[in-house]
């Protein structure tokens, strides 16, 4: 069957990062297939995930950045021009620790406030799994290589690299979880 939710997501993500950001959408992209594959474990909300997935860096759309805090602002676009689902919404605000970048920014009240952290931890978690072990071009990797590789691209003392470090700890847990429901699933 398919999930509406997820065709819509693919429709709003490729509008706004296709054509402008090619190499992002191919991230989200493969962020997106991982979410498939992960999505086994959650069940109901499983398409949810795929969803989340597909939208979570829609933030970076030229368009879009208000703040230049691609979380947020995705989010709010999510909100103010798609009416989304409120938990989608908050998933995307809050992927991948984005409240440690925005406590960088200087956003943390912000983001906290309009999108509060989902407390659905398997969720979250397999969120910030399927972005956290797939490359820049939409491969697989590891969390360790991809923490190396954001930290590559940004610098150690720039915003991104600070929360990088800052994050990485919660990251590697995040997919250690993930992992081990995954293994103790029937094959």
């Amino acid at each position: 069957m398919v999930d509406l939710t997820e065709v819509w997501a693919t429709h709003v993500a490729e509008a706004e990062l296709s054509s402008t950001l090619p190499r992002r959408w191919a991230h989200t992209q493969g962020v997106a297939k991982r979410a498939v594959k992960v999505g086994q474990v959650l069940g109901e909300d499983a398409g949810l995930l795929v969803a989340a997935a597909t939208l979570h860096d829609v933030g970076y759309a030229p368009r879009l950045a208000v703040t230049g805090f691609h979380p947020l602002d995705g989010a709010r676009f999510l909100r103010d021009e798609h009416g989304a689902d409120e938990r989608l919404v908050r998933l995307v605000a809050n992927h991948s620790f984005a409240l440690l970048e925005a406590e960088e920014r200087g956003l943390r009240g912000e983001l906290a406030s309009e999108f509060p952290l989902l407390e659905e931890r398997l969720l979250v978690d397999a969120l910030v799994y399927c972005d956290m072990t797939t490359t820049p071009d939409g491969g697989p990797t590891t969390a360790e290589e991809r923490v190396a590789e954001i930290l590559g691209r940004y610098g150690d003392d720039s915003v991104v690299g600070r929360f990088i470090r800052r994050a990485a700890p919660e990251i590697f847990g995040a997919v250690g979880r993930v992992e081990a429901v995954l293994a103790a699933q029937p094959r």
